[in-house]
């Protein structure tokens, strides 16, 4: 510790209770930290997926696998996992174990670590085993690992033991944070779609949902319109000892650690390469991309269609939420919290509603209180109004204003307010694979467009 910088030693939360296997005691600018569970095969095409990045910056990068499992696991996951940390390790030790191993990975350049989460003595207790914390345990670890002699950016990726990467990947997060000066940023992406007619539909409209509320939020200049996928966050040390370091939640991380990053700093898309999670069925968090192409699959198998699973959020609710930002970040000067609530109710009664449920007038005075300047008073309505708050007057809106709407009717609507026509000719509710292809194709393009102005 003695060793490390200022700002990891005023990382309260470091937890270092467990230790790196990496074949010398090299260190790096940049390390990718990657949590499996019961993801053996998956492993494998990751790993012939990193044996072909770029070498420009590969000798500068530690990927460091995070094996985990709670103490109360099946065998199954538990022989899975010991058979990942035997293969990775082995590779640490120039050992190719499994034929589906491209065979020139031991000459590729990787720099491979892991982390025992997982085997006996060494699990994750069940409390709080889960995604939150096996990204916590790597990226702790991480900070021990930097080079720190240079004054190059120390960068900590987030990847998934279930995707694949583009091979100018590592390449792209180098250079623009470098280039750029940025200290956080989650890079483009885009999901494996399954062969499976069903599940492929229910990837397409995840993927276009996902995308919908990114840019929905965007439109109505809210400060916190970024991606929440884990496997697409990158940050430097210092921003991630600043925000606090990861969370422990078992699922839901990638969204509370980037609100905490974000009321640190900026965070920018890097458009120039692709994470490509798999868009597959998975047990493994209570929400994400899994679930929801479970979900759809099994609604499709029980009703006959995945009606229920295709409603978004109204598109009236972002419009009202742009009026609410335009109205709530002005420089006025606010007396006290009731003007700013006479503001809201003029936007929409419900938002004015909502605030005071959120015991926004109390909250009001404290920052009038503790605020100097006007700069600090827009700071700390920033820091109130964040993320999560954010989400939930959406739901609040939602629950008792206006409610869900077709996934394609809402996003025809947001073409409309952008004032875009992408030339699709839509046939139904649902249309079909083709059409979802299409819009998937068109929202992916403007989504960089979008996010990058």
């Amino acid at each position: 510790m003695n060793n490390l910088p200022e700002f990891i030693k005023k990382y309260k939360q470091l937890d270092l209770s467990r230790s790196i296997f990496t074949r010398d005691e090299k260190k790096y600018d940049s390390i990718a930290v990657v949590p499996a569970i019961d993801e053996y095969d998956n492993l494998i095409v990751l790993l012939n997926s990193l044996a072909e990045l770029e070498k420009k910056y590969l000798d500068d990068t530690l990927f460091l696998f995070v094996i985990n499992n709670s103490d109360k696991a099946g065998e199954g996951v538990k022989e899975n996992n010991r058979r990942s940390l035997e293969m990775i390790n082995n590779l640490i030790c120039n050992k190719i174990t499994d034929t589906r191993l491209n065979p020139g990975i031991i000459e590729s350049g990787l720099n491979l670590g892991t982390v025992d989460a997982s085997t006996p003595g060494n699990e994750l207790p069940d409390k709080h085993a889960g995604v939150g914390y096996a990204r916590k345990t790597g990226m702790d670890l991480a900070l021990t690992k930097f080079d720190y002699s240079n004054d190059k950016k120390k960068i900590i990726i987030c990847l998934d033991a279930d995707c694949t990467v583009d091979n100018n990947y590592l390449t792209e997060i180098v250079e623009s944070f470098n280039k750029r000066n940025l200290n956080a940023a989650y890079v483009d992406y885009e999901h494996t779609l399954p062969s499976d007619e069903i599940e492929k539909s229910a990837a397409i409209t995840y993927e276009i949902f996902l995308r919908y509320y990114t840019l929905m939020l965007k439109y109505t200049n809210s400060p916190y319109a970024y991606q929440t996928i884990g496997s697409t966050m990158v940050c430097t040390a210092e921003f991630y000892c600043k925000a606090g370091g990861m969370n422990k939640k078992k699922a839901g991380e990638d969204f509370y650690f980037l609100e905490k990053l974000r009321k640190q700093t900026d965070i920018k898309l890097i458009s120039g390469a692709k994470v490509r999670p798999a868009g597959r069925i998975s047990w493994r968090v209570p929400f994400g991309t899994g679930r929801s192409i479970n979900e759809f699959c099994n609604s499709v198998k029980e009703k006959g269609n995945a009606e229920s699973e295709l409603s978004v959020y109204n598109p009236s609710i972002f419009l009202l939420l742009k009026k609410w930002h335009a109205v709530y970040y002005r420089h006025d000067y606010y007396e006290n919290g009731r003007e700013i609530l006479n503001s809201a109710v003029s936007v929409h009664e419900g938002i004015e509603k909502f605030l005071v449920e959120q015991g926004f007038p109390i909250a009001w005075e404290r920052i009038n209180e503790n605020a100097a300047s006007p700069d600090q008073i827009m700071k700390q309505k920033f820091l109130w109004f964040d993320a999560f708050r954010t989400m939930k007057l959406i739901h609040y809106l939602r629950d008792n204003y206006f409610p869900n709407v077709n996934l394609f009717d809402a996003v025809d609507r947001m073409f409309e307010l952008y004032d875009i026509k992408p030339g699709i000719a839509r046939k139904g509710n649902i249309p079909g694979i083709e059409e979802q292809m299409k819009y998937l194709d068109y929202i992916r393009k403007l989504y960089v467009k979008i996010m990058e102005s």
